[in-house]
């Protein structure tokens, strides 16, 4: 029996969605699962083409496509060669849809938005991870005028504190020493359960409850949504990753507004102060997306303008992809070369960023979670190499002193 393949595109949410689908689909023979995102027009045509490609290598293989993209437009995705079944956001999850039966009985895609709970899974392994995620939030009340994920997650609903517990700590029992929490819209965990507790809650409950639990990290978050126990976490617990990852996506009041973002300029300006005031050397990184409708050179350059001024080392860069049936898709556009080269001279900014941030790291002492048996990322998320005659172990937290910085990062010793 040839175990289900799994190609995985899209976020951390995802990487967590497909461990559950593993579970349930290992004893299938001869399937591959293809969980779509939905995010850019790449992604889907990366998707697009994993498709065709496992259709062309594997013939007679049992094409399952799944994700984001699926939920919302299925008959796209049954229409390619290969693909013998579609299921949507709330079906892949269900142990039900991955029996022999279910696989043949034709698409299963249902409305998204009627969606009013998340169930719980126990997922106890990450595959070639030594770092593990945790769904504790699905979908989105916003509706931010660039983005369609709304329409493929379905309203915001959390995991109940208890269930992310028992989550956890099956995954530090199984061996995991570092905890990402995920979801679509983490930092609007809480809303729908009783009482409105907010993030900073769940994670102080999880630190508590799970003293062996040796790293917490937050995945995206919402500028405007950081809770006042979340920054005191930052401030003096040792297990609470200097890490924020912001969902800023530019860098300009107008084009902020245009976006129909919660926050302004001077939000997020705040929130990277406040940050590095509490710890000094916390890492910060953010989404942006270059190109954006209506954004001439001036707004372009209030956004690099802000990348620059608040030195943010770790940019995820996006060119502005159109989503059909999203407001800004309706905006006048930007030239697609113009896009690209505004997310290139975005990314050479952060990399400058990314630079000096690691020097002013040269020579601290480091706590790395080894990824391979040479590299890893601290606890600042700063990626690192150890020097060329050094070797761990994956999984092992290893103390390091950074001696040199090259373009990947920092070059480290084994204290």
């Amino acid at each position: 029996m040839k175990k289900p393949e799994i190609l995985t595109f899209g976020c951390r949410l995802n990487t967590y969605e497909s461990e559950v689908m593993r579970s349930h689909a290992a004893g299938l023979d001869n399937v591959v699962i293809v969980n779509t995102c939905a995010v850019t027009g790449e992604a889907e045509r990366q998707a697009r083409q994993a498709v065709r490609r496992a259709h062309r290598e594997r013939p007679d293989a049992r094409i399952v496509v799944t994700g984001c993209a699926a939920q919302i437009d299925p008959e796209r995705w049954a229409a390619l060669p290969g693909v013998t079944r579609v299921l949507g956001n709330r079906e892949k999850l269900e142990a039900a849809s991955w029996s022999e039966m279910a696989l043949g009985q034709g698409n299963a895609v249902s409305d998204i938005m009627a969606a009013r709970e998340t169930a719980p899974h126990l997922v106890t392994e990450f595959a070639g991870r030594t770092r593990a995620f945790v769904e504790v939030q699905q979908g989105c009340d916003h509706r931010c005028t660039f983005c369609i994920i709304p329409f493929g997650r379905g309203p915001s609903r959390s995991v109940p504190v208890g269930a992310v517990v028992e989550q956890v700590r099956a995954l530090v029992q199984s061996g995991y020493r570092e905890v990402v929490l995920t979801g679509v819209d983490i930092t609007s965990w809480g809303g729908d359960l009783p009482g409105r507790p907010l993030l900073g809650q769940l994670c102080r409950r999880l630190l508590a409850l799970v003293p062996e639990l040796e790293r917490l990290r937050l995945s995206s978050v919402d500028p405007v949504e950081i809770d006042e126990d979340i920054w005191k976490l930052l401030e003096a617990e040792p297990r609470f990753m200097p890490y924020l990852h912001l969902s800023l996506q530019a860098g300009s009041d107008i084009i902020l507004k245009r976006m129909k973002r919660r926050h302004l300029t001077a939000d997020a300006a705040g929130v990277v102060a406040r940050a590095r005031a509490l710890r000094p050397d916390i890492g910060i990184g953010a989404d942006i997306i270059a190109g954006f409708p209506t954004e001439d050179e001036e707004l372009f350059a209030q956004t690099l303008a802000f990348v620059r001024d608040n030195a943010l080392p770790y940019l995820h860069v996006f060119p502005y992809s159109e989503r059909p049936g999203t407001p800004a898709a309706r905006m006048p556009a930007i030239a697609v070369p113009a896009r690209r080269e505004r997310a290139a001279r975005l990314r050479a900014a952060g990399a400058e960023a990314a630079r000096a941030f690691h020097t002013r790291l040269l020579g601290q002492s480091l706590r790395v979670l080894m990824e391979t048996d040479t590299a890893g990322h601290s606890e600042e998320f700063a990626p690192v190499r150890l020097v060329d005659d050094a070797v761990s172990v994956a999984g092992r937290i290893e103390t390091v002193r950074p001696v040199a910085v090259d373009d990947n990062g920092l070059v480290a010793e084994i204290l």
